[in-house]
């Protein structure tokens, strides 16, 4: 690629589950730390969001573990309804690894341009207050998703 996506810039792992409780207490128990708090995102509030090219709402319940020691997060994220990349991903495969994120500050645009021309599609653009998050639809050629964030 003519912009490539730097490896120095990979900050999450993302994993959809069924119970986000359990799982989350299954990671603190591993990592030895506190449970993390689990987060209701209900439909569609406070972002702009598509889903395969169109207009999204949908719920989550989700868990963010923090492994600072490494620049890294893994995101447990339990969808709650609504069509959604991590519904359809749960649906076809059942729990697992969706996504590898990566920052990639002002080279997003280009990115996902590049991205496009080489025929992969957007599942799913996150707007938010400060950010964006974009799932390139990569698990037919990667192995797993990609969220190509323009910072955290």
């Amino acid at each position: 690629m003519k912009t490539p996506v730097n490896s120095n810039g990979f900050i999450q792992v993302a994993l959809v589950v069924r119970d986000v409780e359990k799982a989350a207490q299954e990671w603190a128990e591993l990592f030895n730390i506190p449970v993390p708090e689990i987060q209701i995102h209900d439909a569609g509030a406070g972002t702009d969001i598509t889903y395969r090219g169109k207009k999204a709402a949908y719920g989550m319940r989700m868990a963010v573990i923090d492994v600072k020691d490494r620049g890294f997060v893994i995101e447990l994220s339990q969808p709650t309804g609504g069509e959604s990349t991590f519904q359809e991903f749960l649906d076809k495969h059942g729990e697992g690894v969706h996504h590898l994120g990566f920052e990639v500050g002002d080279k997003r645009d280009a990115i996902i341009e590049e991205l496009e021309q080489k025929g992969y599609q957007m599942r799913t653009i996150g707007i938010y207050p400060g950010s964006s998050w974009t799932i390139v639809d990569s698990e037919s050629r990667l192995g797993v998703n990609l969220n190509i964030k323009p910072k955290r």
